[in-house]
């Protein structure tokens, strides 16, 4: 959904962006286990962990996964901007 608005893109058009910028399938980035898989190899964080969990990394995950679609995150330029990083 973030790409889809970020770069105005329909669902496949944006699931192929996607895809292309993690090195992956459409099939793969798809399919739950690979992804899971990614996403913990990565640190993009996983979406189905508790709030307070060791392995909840929030901000850092939004960072990296900025940084890996080449995106502009709100969140992530907003802490840039209050933490002084954005200069």
């Amino acid at each position: 959904m973030r790409v889809q608005l970020a770069k105005k893109l329909r669902i496949d058009a944006a699931k192929q962006f996607v895809a292309e910028k993690l090195g992956l399938t459409v099939e793969q980035i798809c399919d739950v286990i690979t992804m899971t898989d990614v996403r913990m190899e990565r640190g993009f964080g996983l979406p189905h962990v508790e709030p307070y969990a060791d392995s909840n990394i929030g901000m850092e995950a939004k960072f990296r996964i900025a940084k890996a679609l080449g995106i502009r995150i709100n969140s992530v330029e907003k802490f840039k901007q209050l933490a002084g990083l954005d200069r």
